[in-house]
């Protein structure tokens, strides 16, 4: 709540006309990234306290880094009070990655939003550079369907061949909850050789027919070539079956039907917790999950072997 309310309070300023000077304008930016700075530290202990190896780093740490007329050297003025970060992240091996807003579309038919997106995407590159993030990944949608799907399809497709090489490495792509299904990005994914996150409350929200059973163990193999496990977003409906909000929790059934389905698979995968209550969402589903498979075995606190 602080951060939002100094971040408000920045725009205000800038808005207005205070700032006179670049110099007036990065002493107000570098008190707040130090304090969201000072909040992401605090999270990422306690997730190492508790057991929590998988973190979403927010793509809104530093204020107005992509507008095209504000330019500053944000990475010489927070380097030191990032080396904490990096540390911490290093230190525990956390997986950490980032999904920016729906906002970057890289099959739009306007080529500004496009290469506005383009910038966005390369920016949270240079945040995991930063905090000296290693294989860190960019979950993004597919985009709209000017067109028609195929179309668009095949622009995201065009869009994707002259990306810079490190963002080619970095996205991953994931099904959304109304127009591309778990099978269109799957058939992306296999064509670009990129990895797919399956979301299981967005297939269920939206699909052709397909079922899970018919595609999980090729989703899987999207990642054979990539540092990490699979990775996999869990949420569960806010009032009925395919509600798009996500609900305060995660119903343990919709957990517990889904590592059903994989156990043959013997797969590892790392598992996305999409939930209002974030953390707390986590603690219930762990007590859930032990007590309707006691025998199941705990490595650590969330971490299952089945």
């Amino acid at each position: 709540m602080r951060s939002k309310k100094l971040f408000k309070a920045l725009l205000s300023i800038l808005i207005r006309g205070h700032l006179k000077s670049l110099e007036g304008y990065v002493r107000k930016c570098r008190l707040f990234i130090c304090f969201y700075i000072i909040d992401l530290i605090k999270i990422l202990k306690y997730n190492i306290e508790n057991d929590i190896h998988f973190y979403r780093l927010t793509s809104k740490l530093i204020p107005l880094a992509t507008h095209q007329d504000v330019v500053w050297n944000y990475s010489k003025v927070i380097q030191t009070e990032c080396q904490e970060v990096a540390k911490l992240i290093k230190q525990s091996s956390m997986r950490v990655d980032a999904h920016p807003d729906q906002f970057n579309v890289l099959n739009s038919i306007n080529e500004s939003v496009i290469e506005s997106s383009i910038r966005t995407l390369e920016h949270q590159l240079d945040l995991f550079d930063l905090f000296d993030i290693e294989h860190g990944k960019l979950v993004l949608h597919v985009g709209g369907k000017a067109g028609g799907k195929e179309a668009a399809l095949e622009r995201f497709v065009h869009t994707f061949e002259r990306l810079p090489s490190r963002l080619q490495r970095a996205l991953i792509l994931e099904n959304d909850d109304k127009t591309y299904s778990a099978s269109d990005v799957l058939g992306l994914c296999q064509r670009l050789h990129v990895p797919m996150v399956l979301d299981i409350h967005h297939h269920r929200c939206y699909n052709e027919g397909e079922s899970l059973e018919s595609m999980v163990e090729s989703i899987f193999k999207t990642w054979e070539a990539d540092y990490w496990p699979p990775k996999i977003h869990v949420s569960s409906p806010k009032e009925f079956e395919t509600d798009r909000r996500h609900a305060d929790f995660i119903e343990v059934d919709d957990m517990l039907r889904f590592l059903d389905l994989i156990k043959p698979l013997n797969q590892d995968i790392d598992v996305m917790i999409e939930a209002k209550q974030k953390d707390l969402a986590l603690h219930r589903l762990v007590h859930e999950i032990k007590q309707a498979r006691p025998k199941w075995q705990w490595l650590d606190h969330t971490t299952i072997e089945i």
